[in-house]
């Protein structure tokens, strides 16, 4: 069942249900979202007020967890249960798999409306629509090959920030040299396999991460250069402090904000938390490209997938779409994320210099075919796999298995997982 049918199907449910007697709900939506750490609140917030002057209420469904494992879950239970929220925060292949359930509400008269098919760019489009239907509007674009070091730290070390894997690695024995945390790292699957891609770009190119990431390539992934990418990943583990393992992202964030850590690998996500610490990019914090990946950009793109509710939710429904896509709220979001914006007419005056920076390096990326979906966040593989990767590089990183051993077991479990 296609998605136009099944949203025929269930307006025409709603109706029955309607005539029958119900009452018609009071104007809002149900949003389920994962954005719980301080500054991703601070950005969620943002649409929250613009949907209240509105008049459409807003009941919050936050489910905790940085990739949004756990919020898929309560999703399948919600959806299960036949009563799914307004809105979901989702990201790439997830968005594909729900949309292939015909589960999911219809947004092409708003996304005609508002010109998305002109702004929005392709890659997002990949995600945002499902065979020709427009069925989720994009907030942002975040991109995780991002290194975050403290300034004084930093200018402690000498100031030079590392343009490859052995600078950095340099960097991080002067850290070590200063008495603090030299890597902030959370010892979790996703933020491993945020690390280990960063590493794979670094180590091998683009040309490599799309052969081994985004192809699979079985060669690729049990090459000499994946060695490489291994055995730095060792070595950086090296540099973690005792207490990462299962520890949440922003509280990585926050070592490096107090002084405590040198610097932490994250998407730009992690600017939000610097941003609301009241820290400033160039003074107190300093932002580049992961060593070895300037010029290339993996990318992941928060979207709210609005699932098919019924009529009577309709009209909220839609105006929570065309909020998200509002110029002035995708300033006003992304400013304070941390991210940029999905649109992209949108001006990079009020950004600060690491959002113009990424808005830069972005568009830079995508002109030159160095823009590639990131897999740690969902924009590379299926869940499936994304996951089977990460059980390997999570169990090397910890030192469980060997780097020969891992690079055999990678293409089988990629393999087994497809």
């Amino acid at each position: 069942m296609n998605i136009r049918t099944f949203t025929k199907l269930a307006a025409g449910a709603a109706l029955i249900a309607v005539t029958a007697g119900a009452a018609k709900a009071q104007e809002g939506v149900e949003v389920l979202h994962w954005w719980t750490s301080g500054g991703e609140a601070a950005a969620l917030n943002v649409l929250k007020e613009n949907l209240q002057k509105e008049g459409i209420s807003w009941q919050d469904m936050p489910v905790a967890g940085g990739s949004g494992v756990q919020a898929m879950t309560a999703l399948r239970a919600r959806v299960t249960s036949g009563d799914p929220p307004t809105a979901v925060q989702m990201l790439g292949f997830d968005i594909k798999d729900w949309a292939e359930m015909g589960v999911l509400g219809n947004l092409n008269d708003l996304a005609e409306e508002q010109g998305w098919d002109e702004v929005i760019p392709a890659a997002l489009q990949e995600f945002s629509k499902f065979d020709g239907d427009w069925i989720a509007a994009p907030v942002n674009v975040h991109s995780t090959n991002w290194l975050w070091l403290n300034k004084a730290a930093l200018d402690k070390a000498g100031g030079e920030a590392p343009k490859n894997m052995d600078e950095l690695f340099a960097l991080l024995d002067k850290f070590k040299e200063q008495g603090i945390t030299p890597l902030a790292h959370g010892g979790q699957p996703w933020q491993d396999g945020t690390l280990w891609e960063s590493v794979v770009l670094s180590v091998g190119g683009m040309d490599f991460y799309k052969k081994a990431v985004i192809e699979a390539d079985p060669e690729a992934l049990s090459s000499d250069t994946m060695r490489q990418v291994f055995d730095d990943m060792s070595k950086l583990r090296t540099y973690f402090d005792p207490n990462f393992s299962g520890r949440d992202w922003n509280l990585s964030t926050a070592l490096v904000i107090e002084g405590k850590a040198g610097a932490q690998q994250m998407g730009d996500w992690s600017k939000g938390e610097w941003l609301r610490a009241d820290k400033k990019p160039g003074e107190d914090f300093v932002c580049i490209r992961f060593p070895g990946t300037q010029g290339s950009v993996l990318f992941n793109s928060d979207q709210f997938v609005m699932f098919d509710v019924g009529e009577d939710k309709r009209d909220a429904q839609l105006k929570m779409a065309g909020a998200v896509e509002d110029p002035a709220f995708q300033i006003a979001f992304n400013t304070v994320k941390g991210s940029v914006p999905a649109r992209t007419d949108v001006p990079d005056t009020e950004f600060d210099d690491c959002g113009k920076k990424g808005m830069k390096d972005l568009a830079e990326a995508a002109a030159s075919g160095n823009l590639a979906g990131s897999l740690a966040h969902g924009h590379a593989q299926p869940s499936a796999v994304k996951e089977a990767v990460f059980d390997v590089v999570t169990q090397h990183l910890n030192g469980q298995i060997t780097t020969d051993q891992a690079l055999e077991r990678l293409p089988q479990a990629v393999a087994s997982a497809q």
